[in-house]
């Protein structure tokens, strides 16, 4: 321990009161002098320590001991300590004095056990050091290794790649598709094949077919010079012979126009058709498609001719005729010099100036929705003279088939005013094949189209650019749903659908007389149907309206069959009202497009001491059976054109009886004055609903229940 640590440990002195001042002077003098003389022999130790040990390396001492051992002595050591520090306290807290021998013992000891500690830290951090010089070493030397690898991995790599390239070198020669060896030895001669060198020699083997090669090819050149002399010889002889037809075009011109009346009288206009077959060859498959199986269907019937006007089929075809050959001849690497141009020239205007995104998107939808210049006219007539116009038009960019129609008349149709939508070009068509009404398109492919420019449905430009009706895009030849051949696709339907579009203008035209009539109150019923209902009817129809989808729904008696799902916006509505007397019964018809074929719909309100309707009385549910469901006895002579009147008529009979035997339900009298009894029935009611009889038996002329 140095003398400076010996300084600071002074002695604690210990005040007591009760002591005099003598006896606290000799105190401290004795502990002064005990602890010089502790230090003058601790220096004395060191002194001695000092001169015995002259020379002293650690780093020599490191590598003679053993880790393990300063492991345990660093164990031994804190133990030790930790001993000497509890003896110490202990000795304290007994009342031993603080420079005592004891305590003073302890501490020496206490600071030998520090120096070891210390002594064994050194040591530890030497041989850390010493670890770590050792690992950084190694750790070079492996880089150094690592290295020299790397550089000889790169060398093989490099090597490799020049393998492959000689490996995958090509020659001219192998391009070149020469004979096969069995053939090469028995055409070539012998000084060429030379077969005692080339069988054994690879080498020389494909040095003389290339030979070989080169002198075939020599001999096909002299082939080729003498078939060149010949084709300029035939081209001589083809165009003496083309001069000599067409110095016969004139004449046969000249023969054509002075034959022009023949044709005329003979319906045979060879002329028209001829040129009508030149422009054919410029329409859209499509069109084409149906312009063909429209001749077919013509000279298969034996009733029409292609591209005549005074038949019942007439097609002709109209348009720019000049625009569809530019269309048609336009090669596919001109469309794409053309839209290289057409971006630099976008790219120049951009520049110059930025349209709007609106004008953008009008200029891509009228690109998407454009026309092909040429379209198809067929004109259908009828026995009394009237004509269905159709015109066919293709969408080029959407592909699909457009119709739009219009209606001639020999007579003059204006008068019925409720017929107005009758031969409306917008309507006339629709549902000409159950639920087919021409507002979206049937390609699936347009849906994708329309979202990348803005358009959210093709009902939107119906008005423009026509209908697209299943039933067209299948006499074009187009079916979208499964791969088909075109032809056979409009073969199939072709006969079919002119049949119903005959039968639609006729049952239209029907029907446009027939509200003439009953606009004035006069139910037309033919002389075929005069059986169906007896001589004398009371009851007369008073009124007959159009009405709209949206003034259909709003009436009361009318919703179950609204919510039955009867109805659609596409069919037509009317209001029909019978009166007798002071009964007045509404009538809402229901008229499908389809009509004859699907039966039109009645839906009955009573206005009679009160309001009535079938969903409220049993007899009124029965009279809308009677015109409703009995379709084969109201239906009359094929196609069924007088159905409607004839509903009509079976109306005011049903209500005839239902008046008539309403006062005999009641009270079994004679009944009112109002309504006296004018029908002969074999009972007044039937059953606990008191059922009427509605059913008119001819020729016995008397009413039966069903």
């Amino acid at each position: 321990m140095s003398s400076d640590a010996v300084k600071k440990r002074k002695p604690k002195v210990v005040r007591n009161e009760a002591g005099t001042p003598e006896t606290k002077r000799s105190r401290a003098e004795g502990d002064q002098l005990s602890a010089v003389s502790s230090h003058v022999e601790f220096r004395k130790v060191r002194l001695r320590q000092v001169q015995e040990v002259r020379v002293y390396n650690e780093e020599v001492e490191l590598e003679d001991r053993d880790p393990q051992q300063d492991y345990m002595l660093y164990k031994d050591t804190c133990a030790d300590l930790a001993k000497l520090m509890a003896e110490i306290q202990e000795l304290k807290s007994s009342g031993a004095k603080v420079g005592s021998v004891e305590i003073e013992e302890r501490h020496r000891q206490c600071s030998v056990h520090f120096i070891t500690l210390k002594k064994l830290n050194r040591l530890a951090h030497m041989r850390l050091k010493k670890g770590r010089d050792q690992t950084h070493e190694a750790k070079q030397r492996v880089d150094v290794l690592h290295l020299q690898l790397q550089n000889l991995l790169y060398e093989v790599m490099h090597l490799q790649k020049e393998i492959s390239k000689c490996l995958e070198f090509k020659s001219q020669h192998e391009e070149i598709e020469l004979v096969s060896e069995e053939e090469f030895f028995q055409e070539a001669p012998a000084e060429i094949s030379r077969p005692h060198v080339t069988r054994d020699d690879n080498h020389q083997l494909t040095l003389a077919r290339l030979d070989w090669e080169l002198e075939q090819r020599k001999r096909l050149a002299e082939q080729y010079k003498m078939s060149l002399a010949r084709k300029e010889k035939i081209q001589k002889a083809i165009e003496q012979k083309r001069e000599y037809l067409s110095s016969l075009q004139p004449g046969l011109q000249n023969i054509m126009q002075a034959s022009l009346p023949v044709q005329e009288y003979l319906s045979m206009p060879f002329e028209q058709m001829q040129k009508q077959a030149e422009v054919a060859r410029h329409l859209p498959p499509p069109l084409y498609v149906l312009l063909v199986q429209a001749a077919a269907y013509g000279q298969a019937c034996g009733k029409t001719h292609i591209f005549t006007l005074n038949k019942t089929l007439s097609v002709n075809i109209s348009g720019d005729v000049d625009e569809a050959k530019a269309l048609s001849r336009r090669p596919e690497d001109s469309q794409e010099d053309e839209s290289d141009s057409d971006a630099e020239e976008e790219q120049q205007n951009t520049k110059r100036r930025r349209a709007t995104v609106g004008v953008q998107l009008e200029d891509k939808r009228k690109a998407m929705l454009r026309r092909h210049p040429l379209s198809l006219c067929v004109d259908l007539k009828c026995k009394d003279g009237s004509v269905l116009h159709l015109v066919f038009y293709y969408l080029m960019n959407l592909n699909i088939l457009t119709v739009k129609t219009k209606v001639s008349t020999a007579t003059d149709l204006s008068g019925a005013v409720s017929a107005g939508e009758l031969l409306n070009s917008e309507s006339l068509l629709n549902c000409l094949y159950a639920s087919d009404h021409g507002k979206e398109t049937p390609n699936p492919a347009n849906r994708y189209q329309f979202d990348k420019v803005g358009i959210t449905t093709f009902a939107d430009y119906v008005s423009d650019l026509g209908h697209p009706y299943v039933w067209v895009q299948k006499l074009g030849g187009l079916q979208f749903s499964s791969d088909g051949a075109q032809v056979a696709l409009s073969a199939s339907h072709m006969e079919k659908t002119m049949k119903l579009l005959r039968g639609r203008l006729q049952a239209r035209l029907a029907l446009h007389k027939q509200f003439s009539s009953l606009e004035h109150s006069i139910i037309p019923v033919s002389s075929e149907c005069q059986h169906l209902f007896p001589a004398k009817v009371v009851s007369g129809l008073t009124r007959w309206t159009m009405m709209s989808y949206q003034e259909f729904t709003e009436l009361g008696f009318v919703q179950h069959v609204l919510k039955a799902g009867l109805v659609c916006e596409t069919d037509l509505f009317f209001m029909a009202v019978v009166e007798r007397g002071t009964a007045r019964l509404l009538a809402a018809v229901v008229l499908n497009p389809r009509y004859p074929e699907v039966m039109p719909l009645f839906s009955l309100s009573l206005h009679w001491k009160g309001e009535r309707s079938g969903r409220t009385e049993d007899n009124l549910r029965a009279m809308e059976s009677e015109v409703n469901v009995f379709r084969a006895e109201l239906q009359g002579p094929r196609p069924g054109l007088q159905l409607l009147t004839n509903q009509i008529q079976r109306l005011c009979v049903c209500l005839d009886v239902y008046l008539e035997t309403e006062s005999q339900v009641c009270d079994g009298s004679e009944g009112p004055r109002e309504f006296p009894r004018e029908k002969m029935c074999l009972r007044t009611a039937r059953g606990p609903s008191r059922l009427k009889p509605f059913k008119y038996n001819h020729p016995q002329g008397f009413f039966s229940h069903r």
